[in-house]
């Protein structure tokens, strides 16, 4: 994706991902096989460097939790190294390190994903272990109760202890109704308090299944062989029956929401939201690829937009950037935000952004502009094809937020197709302050907006 965030920006996109292959040849490289019990392999053959990635996603994250029980997907990620029938707390960690491994995970809104990092000849290792835990996780009070306070320490350094991590929590939590993106990922404190070990068995047990599953795996590997031993050792779990998942529409935005946020902050600190759509909610994606590449006009690189105008140019922000995630599983946010430069302040800052998203609007973006983000787009979509872990990442987002791994074909293509003027389009029909929340992290010892 073209974007450019800060920091706090990155709390609720784990891992942002741009397309890798061409429609040409992405049918030869992807392999894909599913298992009677519903797991979904794709294989990618990459033979540059004798090693291999292997990633497990599941269909479950932040975005699937209610209001109460909030935090439970990402405290499970934790409990799924904390033992099973086989293996004591920390083996699992104890056994990929021995085989000369790195492995680790991750939970965002749509997903939760493990992954190991090995020589290709270790794969067998990965996948018994990743079989043993999707099926036979212990649960152990002791453990539980020990990750549970570090998850809390977590939450509490990560969150409650930044100003602008916490402003952009409550940011969220306003520009939201009834999406379940205005929840943290971490969870609420409240819920990570009041969690029970009971109350994550049962996540786990209504979850993590094959059926629910993608298996990823990149590098010196040959498919059949992966095929064979992904048979061997997870057909063996039986699949869930699951229940459909509801529906959770966000009510329409039918104003500007506006917020202050009062913090214990040297800067003052802006975030605004318009609400857009994604690959998940248009039959027809061209504007969601177009807000794409306004996102890159904004805010791809140095010489985009917010940088030279805001930055160096008028010198109001010391950072301005803007960010728009089009894989999400749920409609979504267009993202900017800000720190004003000494001197200045946040609606003088927030004024400055709105006159370039009417700029936009005005004004076609002349070609040799638009010329300059499609080749970035081309030059990172060529630069991430020498990770496997990033070719596996898009590989996996992509299939388990609903969109199909098979759309990353069409990426470059759709991106390339974007024309100044449906850039212009986009920007006047979603960029409408009737959709626009705003929040103004305000320093407490000068809580009084200029």
């Amino acid at each position: 994706m073209i974007k450019l965030l800060s920091t706090v920006l990155m709390l609720n996109i784990v891992y942002s991902l741009s397309a890798f292959a061409s429609p040409e040849i992405l049918p030869n490289i992807v392999h894909e096989k599913v298992l009677k019990n519903g797991l979904k392999v794709l294989v990618k053959e990459d033979r540059r460097a004798p090693v291999m990635v292997s990633q497990i996603w599941y269909k479950v994250g932040a975005s699937y939790e209610h209001d109460g029980v909030t935090g439970l997907s990402h405290v499970l990620e934790h409990m799924m190294f904390q033992g099973t029938d086989k293996l004591e707390p920390g083996e699992f960690s104890k056994i990929i390190a021995a085989n000369g491994g790195r492995e680790n995970a991750f939970t965002g809104a749509d997903y939760t994903a493990y992954f190991q990092t090995m020589e290709a000849s270790r794969l067998e290792v990965s996948l018994r272990l990743e079989a043993e835990r999707m099926q036979h996780l212990k649960l152990q009070e002791k453990e539980f109760v020990k990750e549970l306070q570090v998850v809390m320490e977590e939450r509490r350094m990560r969150t409650e202890d930044k100003p602008q991590s916490q402003a952009y929590e409550y940011f969220k939590a306003m520009a939201f109704t009834s999406s379940p993106y205005r929840n943290p990922i971490i969870g609420w404190m409240q819920d990570l308090e009041d969690m029970k070990l009971a109350d994550l068995a049962a996540w786990y047990k209504q979850w993590y299944a094959p059926n629910n599953a993608t298996l990823v795996v990149v590098g010196d590997v040959q498919a059949d062989e992966v095929f064979k031993l992904a048979e061997h050792y997870f057909s063996p779990i039986p699949a869930v029956d699951f229940k459909p998942v509801k529906q959770r529409i966000e009510v329409p935005q039918v104003g500007l929401r506006r917020g202050i946020v009062k913090q214990t902050a040297k800067v003052p600190y802006l975030l605004m939201g318009y609400k857009v759509p994604v690959l998940n909610s248009l039959e027809n994606t061209d504007d969601v690829y177009a807000l794409e590449v306004l996102s890159g006009i904004l805010s791809g690189g140095n010489s985009a937009r917010l940088e030279s105008n805001l930055v160096r140019g008028s010198q109001i922000a010391s950072s301005a950037s803007a960010g728009y995630d089009m894989n999400a599983r749920l409609p979504t946010l267009f993202l900017f935000d800000g720190v004003p430069v000494d001197g200045r302040s946040v609606d003088e800052l927030e004024r400055a952004l709105l006159e370039q998203i009417k700029q936009l609007q005005d004004k076609p973006v002349a070609q040799k502009e638009l010329d300059r983000i499609k080749a970035q787009v081309i030059a990172a979509s060529v630069y991430e094809k020498d990770s496997n872990f990033y070719q596996g990442m898009q590989l996996g987002m992509l299939e388990t937020v609903g969109v199909g791994w098979q759309r990353s074909a069409e990426y470059v293509e759709k991106v390339n197709a974007v024309s100044a003027e449906q850039l212009q389009q986009v920007a006047i029909k979603y960029l409408i302050e009737d959709h626009l929340t705003v929040v103004q992290m305000l320093p407490k010892e000068n809580s009084h907006a200029n």
